[in-house]
């Protein structure tokens, strides 16, 4: 499977960045908790070049927060802080501007030294859709100033927002990178809303989604349905297929002659996940990529 999406707006989006990167202090780049790697534009370090970067792992309420703690000590061992934040509760917060004003001491410290007031820091915020951009950006401001929305592709245009006094901050659009190379990385998006739900079946999302849960949640699974087995081979399609299909039972999905709905079942799998009613899921861990994947 190879994804196609990079809207016009995006393409423009990644110009106006390296336009405007002369004028940035630090880069705040904004992942998903639940998919930290996943959930990085891969263009992102070619974009940004060296700038100073504070890493973000959003939603981190919908997270494990083992596996959330794993991936901090990760990031660390790259030498970038990350930090978990739920932008919608304000969990986490403060410590972004503060880790920002960190990265930029030494330079403010040669300022005052000749006798000139530091500025405020001018930050950069970039993600991919749907990861949380502008809400943290408004709990961010104290106030409604960029537009929100369940759907990815919201933000449209940049906008230089003030953040108190030590921060003005640049909103951008969330830019995904030209195609998905990794089938898995596509999947683990789409399941946590990143790509819209028009550009794959619900009934493949679902599928890979549950194969996964099976193997690290499975018990929670059992729970939310009210199941007493899991499958005892998920590489065996037709097995989580009849796992899926029991959901669907559970469920009600059910068509003319009694059988099972897929599509209607699968709807069902993937609110259920992304309104955390199968709890706090993490969907990859930093064993899983290995020690060849670096970051800046």
């Amino acid at each position: 499977m190879t994804i196609q999406w990079f809207p016009g707006h995006m393409a423009k989006a990644r110009r106006q960045i390296e336009e405007k990167l002369k004028l940035i202090d630090v880069v705040i780049e904004l992942l998903d908790a639940r998919i930290p790697l996943s959930s990085r534009n891969p263009m992102i370090d070619q974009i940004l070049q060296q700038k100073p970067r504070v890493v973000i792992l959003n939603k981190s309420d919908m997270a494990d927060e083992q596996v959330t703690e794993n991936w901090v000590a990760w990031f660390a061992e790259q030498e970038l802080e990350a930090i978990p934040v739920d932008a919608t509760s304000g969990k986490g917060v403060p410590r972004i501007v503060q880790a920002s004003k960190e990265k930029m001491a030494t330079k403010f410290a040669a300022m005052r030294k000749k006798g000139i007031n530091p500025r405020p820091v001018r930050a950069l915020i970039v993600g991919i859709p749907n990861v949380g951009k502008s809400t943290l950006i408004n709990r961010m401001a104290g106030r409604n100033v960029a537009a929100t929305g369940d759907r990815p592709g919201v933000t449209k245009a940049q906008q230089w927002i003030r953040v108190g006094q030590d921060m003005e901050l640049l909103d951008t659009p969330g830019i995904l990178w030209p195609k998905f190379e990794d089938q898995q990385v596509g999947y683990r998006l789409a399941a946590t809303g990143a790509i819209k739900d028009e550009i794959l079946h619900p009934e493949d999302v679902a599928f890979h989604t549950i194969k996964y849960i099976i193997t690290y949640y499975g018990d929670m699974l059992l729970e939310r349905y009210d199941l007493n087995e899991l499958p005892a081979d998920t590489e065996n399609p037709s097995e989580v297929v009849d796992f899926m299909e029991m959901i669907g039972r559970r469920r009600g999905c059910l068509q003319s002659g009694g059988t099972i709905n897929l599509e209607k079942t699968s709807q069902v799998i993937l609110r259920d996940l992304r309104t955390l009613k199968l709890g706090r899921l993490s969907f990859e861990t930093p064993t899983e990529h290995g020690s060849d994947v670096t970051i800046g």
